[in-house]
């Protein structure tokens, strides 16, 4: 999977809010300062050669809509970022919270309660 500059991004966070959209729902629900509709189709097209999103044609209107969920793209993106900069470690990246104030206890007991819940199953 390829991946996108933050401006695709920003139409895929969109996409994935809205679901099949047409163009004029995607601009109208973009962040100010809103990018042009031109900006949006020329990044739809990227998106499109991407294999990101695809194109419903009904008559003149062009109905977009996502080709990768956003979970997909977030455990992709996370794990890119956790090879990238923690050493692969996803235990790098709790420490790392840890030390930068950035986790409490209690979010890290409610994760420890998670991973015992997942390995009971």
């Amino acid at each position: 999977m390829k991946t996108l500059t933050k401006a695709e991004e920003q139409v895929m966070q969109v996409l994935w809010q809205l679901g099949k959209s047409f163009l004029r729902d995607i601009v109208d629900n973009m962040p100010v300062p809103k990018p042009h509709q031109n900006t949006v189709a020329t990044l739809l097209k990227i998106l499109m050669e991407k294999e990101f999103v695809a194109v419903n044609v009904i008559g003149r209107q062009h109905e977009y809509y996502a080709l990768v969920s956003k979970e997909e793209y977030s455990k992709k993106t996370m794990r890119q970022l956790v090879k990238g900069y923690f050493e692969g470690s996803f235990s790098n990246v709790v420490s790392f919270l840890v030390e930068e104030k950035d986790i409490s206890v209690a979010e890290l007991e409610n994760l420890l309660k998670k991973i015992k819940d997942k390995k009971g199953k």
